[in-house]
């Protein structure tokens, strides 16, 4: 009988303690051989506040723990009983393992071992204002955004037309 990941359901905001709890409870209660890896899905974000950039982690699944385990009566009961823990996620009373295709999608990024390139909160169409660089002051709307490069093409209006900028992702802040 081979591991599953299994998703069991935290009151928000308590993921990490969760984890850290029931990695306690694994090691205490010698179920290691049966509960193997215990993640809260994260991902990196860039965060652009007053023309500072910051790289934030943020979770992908608020409220969720996905743990790779042997499910036996003895682990179910552990991770159930695990503070924190308000069940798993599943129809009826047993829970439902994740799909293969689902962890890899989850945790892809997480097991191979390569940072995903971090997400921002910028859109095609958005108004912008230029923060730093030498046409900081000027406003304009994003033309087109290229997050393997880290780059924003932004249109604005200098001498009387419109003009194409490619410019960082920090280069730009959102208007208010």
């Amino acid at each position: 009988m081979g591991a599953d990941w299994y998703v069991i359901h935290t009151y928000s905001g308590y993921e990490n303690k969760v984890k850290a709890n029931l990695e306690r409870r694994v090691a205490s209660m010698g179920m290691e051989d049966k509960i193997f890896r215990v993640v809260v899905p994260m991902e990196e974000e860039l965060e652009v506040k007053d023309g500072r950039k910051k790289l934030v982690k943020k979770k992908v699944f608020p409220g969720y723990v996905l743990v790779e385990m042997i499910m036996t009566d003895d682990s179910w009961y552990v991770v159930r009983n695990t503070p924190g823990v308000t069940g798993f996620v599943g129809s009826g009373s047993r829970p439902i393992p994740l799909q293969e295709h689902e962890v890899h999608m989850i945790l892809g990024k997480d097991l191979s071992g390569t940072p995903e390139l971090p997400r921002v909160n910028l859109t095609v169409g958005q108004e912008v204002q230029v923060v730093d660089g030498p046409f900081e002051g000027f406003s304009g709307r994003i033309e087109a955004i290229s997050p393997e490069r880290g780059k924003v093409k932004v249109i604005v209006s200098m001498f009387g037309r419109d003009t194409p900028l490619e410019l960082d992702f920090t280069q730009v802040s959102e208007m208010k």
